[in-house]
């Protein structure tokens, strides 16, 4: 991909939801989001010039722009503080970079490292960094920012310990605090049958001490009255069998269909509870494909225009746990479903390896939920964070760009761009394109290991993204959205460290912005 200058807004990595979306957050946030710019100026490097002089012409900007280009060939390798240096070379310095008058507004590459404010102080404009890539422009200028207010819920989640009284104190509450920190409200204590109450009820006081909200998935009498002398929050589940117990609990019920499954029996435990004077939480109960599954749907259809009032429950489990696919799409469904239904709780675990991560991708899922449907959008183009596996966009670079890039080349370090087609590797001497690695890799006469070792690893990376259509930057990770980790090291570190089989002596006019 290449590099060029756009701005992005300062979100910490850290923040939920940062990676992946910041080019939401552009256009109308420049300058503080108060007005827009008269006049931009981008800078970048030579290399990435004529696409960046392209892209910006086909353009339909509301405002002027400039393009300043640095003594340099690769533009994500130019540090602020380099930059900076370059602004206030005295005039007649053959490196100085002349700031146009009336330019308000400075975008530098999104790879740089360093302090924006350090171009802020040289240039006397404000300064901001963005997409990474040429090709995200059209979007980047075209897309509004995140909406006011998105992140906002109203469904609570449940996540689920099986056989709870199996696991150690610490493992239990490493469990819960991994279910916590995922996005869950509530810990519910999966029970086997025969499980002896004294011990439940320590396990419901071991988590209320570490101030977890906590449900309990029993029907067992016994052990249904010690856990909430205990302290639990919640009981999973009552229904004719043990419905008399609803009238002395402490802990708010959630009442299910009778053993044989019709919704009716659901109702009819429902207003006898608050024929009682007891509130209580609606689960038609979610079944498995092949169970009943289009079936359950409309009983919680029906349950809901039955009762609008009511709090209602849903286990997401039964579809992402036994259903052999990919958990991000069955739980964004599932929530779109919760949240179209006013739904108040979505109970789920993360047992099967195929739906862990099911916690957070609910809790991703019922923002993007909340927000769409409060607004009457799809949810679309919101959030990235279930996008683990497509792209949102999905951009490749074309043969006669990289063929023209080529031409400017001047260092034999090895470029990796993909394209519709192709792995495309070359520097100054060489153009290799194809799919399979291997061959490629044979081509480049590379002896130092290290220097083998990257390009493997990138090569490795540009095939997985050829194969699953993601898109590929050299020296960035993968984005595999809500699971994306960040690269170990910089982008500018591994160049330093890797990419060179030896110092490229630096052109007559080019100064290097980096230490070796």
């Amino acid at each position: 991909m290449i590099q060029y200058s756009c701005c992005v807004l300062r979100v910490p990595s850290t923040l939920p939801h940062a990676r992946g979306n910041t080019f939401y957050k552009s256009w109308n946030c420049l300058a503080g989001g108060t007005h827009l710019p008269n006049k931009i100026l981008f800078v970048t490097g030579r290399l990435a010039e004529p696409a960046l002089r392209r892209t910006l012409a086909a353009l339909t900007l509301p405002c002027a722009y400039e393009i300043v280009v640095m003594p340099i060939s690769i533009a994500a390798l130019m540090t602020t503080s380099w930059m900076a240096r370059h602004f206030t070379l005295p005039a007649a310095h053959p490196r100085h970079r002349r700031i146009p008058p009336d330019c308000d507004l400075v975008m530098i590459p999104g790879h740089c490292q360093g302090d924006l404010a350090e171009i802020e102080q040289a240039c006397g404009l404000p300064a901001q960094k963005g997409p990474t890539d040429l090709q995200e422009l059209p979007y980047y200028f075209g897309q509004k920012g995140r909406p006011e207010g998105y992140g906002r819920y109203d469904i609570q989640l449940i996540a689920e310990v099986q056989d709870a009284l199996q696991l150690t104190a610490a493992a239990l509450l490493s469990r819960a605090e991994y279910y916590r920190a995922s996005g869950a409200e509530i810990i519910d204590l999966g029970i086997t049958p025969g499980s002896a109450p004294d011990a439940v009820a320590r396990t419901v006081q071991l988590l209320k001490q570490g101030g977890y909200p906590v449900s309990l998935d029993s029907m067992d009498p016994a052990i249904i009255r010690e856990a909430d002398a205990a302290g639990a929050d919640y009981i999973l589940s009552l229904n004719s069998s043990n419905l008399e117990l609803g009238r002395s609990l402490r802990a708010m019920p959630v009442v299910i269909p009778d053993e044989d499954g019709d919704v009716t029996s659901l109702w009819r435990n429902a207003e006898q509870l608050w024929a009682w004077g007891r509130d209580c939480i609606l689960d038609p109960i979610m079944q498995p494909i092949s169970f009943g599954f289009s079936r359950s749907l409309a009983d919680l259809y029906r349950t809901r225009e039955r009762y609008p009032e009511a709090k209602l429950m849903m286990g997401a489990h039964h579809l992402s746990e036994l259903t052999d696919a990919d958990s991000t799409g069955i739980n964004a469904l599932l929530m779109g479903i919760a949240q179209e239904l006013k739904l108040s709780f979505v109970l789920t675990t993360e047992v099967a390896s195929w739906a862990r991560g099911s916690i957070r991708e609910l809790d991703l899922a019922r923002r993007l939920m909340y927000y769409a449907i409060n607004a009457g959008v799809p949810p679309k183009r919101l959030d990235e964070g279930l996008l683990t596996i497509k792209e949102s966009r999905l951009l490749r670079s074309t043969p006669a760009t990289l063929r023209e890039m080529q031409a400017a080349l001047t260092d034999p370090n090895f470029r990796i761009f993909i394209t519709d087609q192709d792995i495309c590797v070359f520097n100054a001497d060489r153009f290799i394109a194809g799919t399979d690695i291997e061959t490629i890799f044979e081509q480049l006469g590379v002896d130092e290991a290290g220097h083998a070792f990257y390009l493997g690893h990138e090569l490795t990376k540009a095939q997985l993204a050829l194969q699953l259509g993601k898109n590929y930057q050299q020296d960035q990770p993968l984005r595999w959205g809500y699971l994306t980790v960040a690269e170990a090291r910089s982008a500018q570190e591994r160049h330093v460290r890797l990419t060179q089989r030896r110092r490229p002596k630096p052109e007559p006019d080019e100064e290097v912005p980096y230490d070796h």
